[in-house]
C-alpha cells in the first residue's frame, strides 16, 4: 500500500525539482524528504530517484508515480473540501499571500474580520510578488494569493485556478513637489522622457510592465533606482531622485515632499484573488474571499 504522505513528498519533489525545494515547500528537513523517498521506493519496489550531479532526478518510474500522485492528491483535496462543505464550519489552517501594497492595504482589515468571525480558523499570511503567489497556490504551499495585473499586461493564470476580482487600483505619477509638472491636473507619460525613474526590481512583473508601457510611448526609460516597496520608492522621490508610478492601494501616508498627478491614460491595475479549483467548496476559502472583497469595497469607496 502506498503511503499518502510519501506520495505528497514525491509530488513536492516533482514540482520543486530538488530535495531542498521539496523540503522548503513541505516545511520539513531535507533528511526527512530523503527518508520519505527511501520508504516510498521500498513500497513501490522500484527506484524512483537517480543521482543527477549534486542533485537528484526522477526516474521513469518516479515520473509515472508522480503523475498519479498529483491526481490522487487532487482527489484528496476535493474530498476534504466536500467534507468541510458538509460540516459548514470555517476552521483549520488557511495560508494566504499578497503582493506588498495589497498586504498593507487589504490584509489588516480582512484578516482581522476573519479572526473575529471565525476564531477556529488559523491564518498564516506572507508577502509575495504575484508570480510567486500564483506558483505557491499551484504547488499547494498556499491556499489563496492576492495578485495583480495591469490594464495592458495581463498575467497568465495556470489551468486549475479560480479567480475573483477585488478592485481596480488607479495609479498616478509621483514626483518631487518642486517638479516642473507638479502643478498640472494630469500628465502624459511622454512628458517624462528625460526624467529618471524609480522602479521595481529587475525581472519583477511591475517593472516589466513599466518598461513595456514607457517603450510603447517611444520612451527609452532612464532607470535610476530600484526598490520593491512603494514607500521606499516614494522616499526616493521625496529626496528628489526621480519619479515613480504610485498606485493608490497601500501608498498612504504620502511624504509631504511628494506630489501625485493622474495620467491622461488613466492607468489602472487589476487586483484579484486566486485559489485552486479543487478547493473551491472549502468554507474557509469562501469566507476569506468574502472578507477580502468586503475590504476591497471599503477601499474603493474611500478612493
Amino acid at each position: 500500500m502506498l503511503n499518502l504522505e510519501r506520495l505528497r513528498t514525491l509530488d513536492a519533489l516533482a514540482r520543486h525539482g530538488s530535495v531542498s525545494g521539496a523540503a522548503a515547500g513541505l516545511h520539513i528537513t531535507t533528511s526527512a524528504v530523503s527518508q520519505q523517498m527511501a520508504k516510498l521506493e521500498r513500497e513501490a519496489g522500484q527506484r524512483l530517484l537517480a543521482k543527477n550531479g549534486r542533485g537528484v532526478r526522477l526516474t521513469d518510474a518516479g515520473r509515472l508515480l508522480a503523475e498519479h500522485a498529483a491526481r490522487i492528491l487532487s482527489q484528496v483535496e476535493l474530498a476534504q473540501a466536500d467534507l468541510e462543505a458538509q460540516r459548514g464550519q470555517v476552521a483549520g489552517e488557511l495560508r494566504l499571500s499578497a503582493f506588498p501594497t495589497a498586504a498593507r492595504g487589504l490584509f489588516p482589515a480582512a484578516l482581522a474580520t476573519l479572526r473575529a468571525e471565525h476564531p477556529a480558523l488559523r491564518l498564516r499570511s506572507s508577502e509575495l510578488e504575484p508570480e510567486r503567489g500564483i506558483s505557491g497556490v499551484v504547488r499547494g504551499d498556499l491556499d489563496l494569493a492576492v495578485v495583480l495585473d495591469w490594464y495592458n499586461k495581463p498575467i497568465p493564470l495556470p489551468d486549475g485556478l479560480v479567480k475573483a476580482p477585488l478592485l481596480d487600483d488607479p495609479a498616478d505619477v509621483a514626483m518631487p513637489a518642486g517638479h516642473r509638472l507638479a502643478g498640472r491636473d494630469e500628465v502624459d507619460l511622454a512628458e517624462f522622457a528625460e526624467d529618471e525613474w524609480i522602479t521595481w526590481g529587475e525581472g519583477e512583473f511591475c517593472h516589466e510592465w513599466l518598461m513595456l508601457t514607457l517603450r510603447s510611448k517611444g520612451i527609452e526609460p532612464i532607470v535610476g533606482h530600484r526598490a520593491a516597496e512603494t514607500h521606499t520608492q516614494l522616499g526616493l522621490v521625496a529626496a528628489g531622485l526621480g519619479v515613480c508610478i504610485a498606485p493608490l492601494l497601500g501608498r498612504h501616508p504620502m511624504p509631504p515632499e511628494v506630489v501625485t498627478v493622474p495620467l491622461k491614460q488613466r492607468v489602472r491595475r487589476h487586483v484579484y484573488v486566486v485559489w485552486r479549483a479543487d478547493a473551491d467548496r472549502r468554507p474557509s476559502i469562501r469566507a476569506a474571499v468574502d472578507a477580502l472583497r468586503a475590504t476591497a469595497r471599503e477601499v474603493g469607496q474611500a478612493e
